[in-house]
């Protein structure tokens, strides 16, 4: 018989996914989950790679997690940590006078 569980949506995603592709989005993952709320990450490119490809495995990733991050290039690194969720509409009047 059959165990059964239940997981996110993000964790099926990422551990069904297979090939190169998904081997990157894995190796980024971990990446994402290694900083801590408050922290943020830097991911140096390497010989033969863009900031752009950086950014690019950053988002494919934190989609398959079902997070956002905020990215940031600069002319050789990338810089990536959780984005905060903004309220949509207008902000609140503060309640004290």
């Amino acid at each position: 018989m059959p165990t059964f569980d239940i997981v996110s949506v993000g964790e099926a995603r990422s551990s069904s996914a297979t090939g190169k592709r998904a081997a990157l989005i894995q190796e980024y993952i971990g990446y994402i989950q290694r900083v801590a709320p408050g922290e943020a990450g830097r991911l140096t490119v390497s010989e033969g790679e863009t900031t752009q490809a950086l950014r690019r495995r950053l988002n494919a990733a934190a989609e398959a997690l079902g997070t956002s991050l905020d990215v940031r290039r600069t002319a050789n690194a990338v810089y990536f940590w959780g984005a905060e969720r903004r309220r949509r509409g207008r902000p609140r009047k503060d309640a004290g006078g």
